[in-house]
């Protein structure tokens, strides 16, 4: 399980790296709202690549303090996309800015014992619940122009799923290692078919 799970992490580093090829390659045929992708897909990218050098160059044994502010530009980036999909009040940007100052200045508080993983399935509830809107939205107005709904629709299944993994997370130090990598790999499964959609989609995306 190992193997398997470092197999598709490498692969998922690969696939990074390729869909940020084609932001800049694809980037000028891009609308306003279709951009916000592109923003979140890059800051993914920024994330891993902080990491990987942190602990391969700079040795450093513990780069956990990254999660934090990973789950606070995620839900900024994300929620910032379906808020303009949807067309909802710009206070409803102004609300999930503050929503993620807020929890970054307290997880970043020593004296308060706050839980990562549960404000991760907090944020992650309201993606799904920020994307299946968006896809109903999309299926009723029958709006074939949207060319990233593929997208949506992957986010929406990815952070679904997602959030069962991390509740199952809680319970992890009961788990065999065997285990404990399985549910890792199926994270990061989840991570290629949600990365592949995109490389999809900007590889069909034409003037």
């Amino acid at each position: 399980m190992v193997d398997f799970y470092k197999t598709f992490l490498l692969l998922n580093y690969g696939l990074l790296a390729l869909i940020v090829f084609l932001i800049f390659w694809k980037f000028t045929i891009l609308s306003q709202k279709e951009r916000q992708y592109t923003y979140y897909i890059v800051f993914l990218f920024l994330v891993e690549l902080v990491g990987l050098i942190l602990a391969y160059i700079f040795e450093l044994q513990d780069t956990s303090f990254i999660y934090q502010y990973y789950i606070a530009g995620e839900f900024l980036l994300i929620t910032n996309i379906f808020i303009k999909k949807l067309d909802l009040p710009k206070y409803t940007l102004v609300i999930s800015s503050t929503i993620g100052v807020i929890f970054l200045i307290i997880a970043n508080i020593p004296e308060i014992n706050f839980n990562l993983d549960e404000a991760k399935v907090a944020s992650n509830i309201v993606i799904i619940c920020l994307a299946g809107f968006t896809l109903l939205k999309q299926i009723k107005d029958d709006n074939s122009s949207n060319r990233f709904i593929l997208v949506d629709a992957s986010i929406f299944f990815y952070y679904s799923v997602s959030v069962f993994i991390f509740i199952i997370q809680q319970q992890l130090q009961n788990l065999s290692e065997d285990n404990f990598y399985m549910i890792l790999g199926i994270n990061t499964v989840l991570s290629s078919i949600l990365y592949s959609s995109f490389i999809y989609i900007f590889l069909k995306l034409k003037k």
